[in-house]
């Protein structure tokens, strides 16, 4: 339901406080203004009261005459606002700002004895803010609302709007759903504005849109958008893993997005024992939202440089799709309600621009510290990446000694390497002008420094996880030379 539906259908009860969650308060003013016949008022800490309709141009000199621009201070505002003709709506800007802090006591008592006599007449407090945390007073008296990013159709509006102000001819329908594509996760205003900068004479630069929305996307904490250029073809080994990708990008319900959370056990380890509480609404946080968004995914366990990320990464590239860092670690702020809002904001910002259809990506070291309950919303089930086998470290080698632009060359002793011990011998040799064997020399593998770690997560994945290597459930058998044997079959 649209915000101002949302809206209507509470002026109707007569409900007097609300609180509305907007990435973009002067076009939710906007929209609600123009659709309201009644008084509408607006306040904020700098300008004072100010009429938002005609008919509220009476109603600021009904209940606050020569006061309007001064009043500045927030509860005094609110006791004055008790004056206000029936049926009035008074907007508060960046409300949630007023609930905190060392005034907050004075705000909320003068919230709270508006809620009776507004209430009487269909008068409305609108609140409105990035993100809303009631104190006790007032949880059980405000109703909050949450409004969205701008959908499809709104987004499509906005370009039109964008190419006619330009004076240029309407863009094609292909043209048209590309941006849309490119914009969603962006307020009204800002979807407005990017456009605007990526129009050209010749019509829509929609190389430059995209960059434009990334770095639009990472003004939220956490969030960040992957732009290596990798994909399944720049990977080699791990064909199950890369299978079940393309299938998954190119069957029914292709997901829009991926959303990539890196080493979630670090990012999950403090749930059990924060005192703040953050770690806990983190987790919180994530579970509603997977839940309540029917959302799908994945968990990729494995040692350190076996494929995981650089995985996560290059799906959303071979689906040409945006891949978006989940960081919960940049998520966190001094503030406890600060934590809070940012990860509701980033959420927020995964669901517009995946249109609710994302693929998640979780990789993992080690999933001993993960709760049950978030391992069952990764409904793809939980993958192994394990160390490479022989086959698969011969085209690694290929693909960066072709990378690297290394003559053909005797190969080090590789046994048991990793893809990213390969990669950084083919770095080290190629920015030391040396031989690949000198270069071996300072490659120390993961299967050596944490053998013992190894070891267990293969004895754990053994039966339980699916291969990323090889069809079907993955099947452990140690070898002579501390290797593994892969059954082809996946039986």
């Amino acid at each position: 339901m649209k915000i101002i539906d949302q809206l209507r259908a509470a002026r109707r009860v007569s409900v007097p406080l609300i609180a509305i969650a907007t990435p973009d308060p002067a076009t939710t003013m906007d929209i609600i203004a123009k659709d309201i016949g009644a008084p509408v008022l607006t306040w904020d800490v700098v300008r004072g009261i100010r009429p938002a309709n005609e008919a509220g141009r009476a109603a600021v000199e009904t209940a606050f005459r020569d006061e309007a621009k001064s009043i500045t201070e927030p509860a005094a505002m609110l006791d004055r606002a008790g004056r206000l003709p029936k049926e009035s709506l008074l907007f508060v800007l960046q409300a949630n700002r007023y609930l905190e802090g060392p005034a907050a006591e004075t705000v909320v008592q003068a919230i709270w004895n508006l809620r009776d006599a507004f209430k009487a007449d269909t008068r409305t407090l609108v609140m409105l803010g990035a993100v809303f945390r009631l104190p006790p007073e007032l949880a059980q008296d405000v109703l909050v609302l949450d409004e969205a990013l701008p959908d499809g159709e709104q987004l499509r509006t906005v370009v039109a709007a964008q190419f006619d102000a330009a004076q240029l001819e309407p863009p094609k329908a292909v043209v048209l759903e590309r941006a849309v594509d490119a914009l969603r996760g962006l307020a009204a205003f800002s979807a407005e504005q990017v456009t605007a900068m990526s129009l050209r004479k010749s019509g829509l630069d929609l190389d430059a849109l995209w960059e434009r929305k990334r770095r639009m996307i990472e003004q939220a904490p956490g969030l960040s958008v992957n732009r290596s250029g990798e994909t399944y073809d720049d990977l080699r080994g791990i064909e199950n893993a890369k299978a079940f990708g393309r299938r998954i990008l190119g069957g029914k319900a292709a997901p829009k997005a991926v959303v990539f959370i890196d080493e979630i056990e670090k990012a999950m380890a403090g749930a059990a024992g924060d005192t703040s509480g953050v770690s806990q609404d983190f987790l919180a946080s994530l579970l509603t939202y997977m839940q309540d968004h029917a959302a799908t995914g994945i968990i990729a366990v494995g040692p350190r440089g076996s494929g995981k990320s650089a995985w996560a990464k290059a799906t959303g590239n071979t689906g040409r799709i945006p891949t978006i860092a989940f960081d919960l670690g940049g998520m966190k702020g001094s503030l406890v309600g600060q934590s809070e809002a940012n990860i509701r904001g980033a959420l927020k910002v995964v669901s517009a621009v995946a249109d609710d259809n994302a693929l998640w990506i979780a990789t993992c070291n080690s999933i001993g510290s993960l709760p049950p309950e978030l391992l069952r919303r990764f409904t793809y089930g939980l993958w192994f990446f394990d160390l490479p086998t022989a086959d698969e470290r011969q085209g690694i080698w290929q693909l960066y000694v072709g990378k690297y632009e290394l003559a053909e060359q005797k190969l080090p002793e590789d046994e048991s390497w990793t893809g990213a011990e390969i990669r950084v011998c083919c770095d080290l040799a190629w920015r030391l002008g040396s031989t690949l064997v000198e270069a071996s020399n300072f490659v120390v593998p993961v299967a050596r420094s944490a053998a013992q770690q190894v070891e267990q997560l293969r004895l754990l994945a053994n039966g339980r996880f699916i291969s990323a290597s090889s069809p079907g459930v993955y099947r452990y058998e140690p070898t002579a030379g501390g290797g593994r044997a892969v059954n082809p079959e996946g039986n």
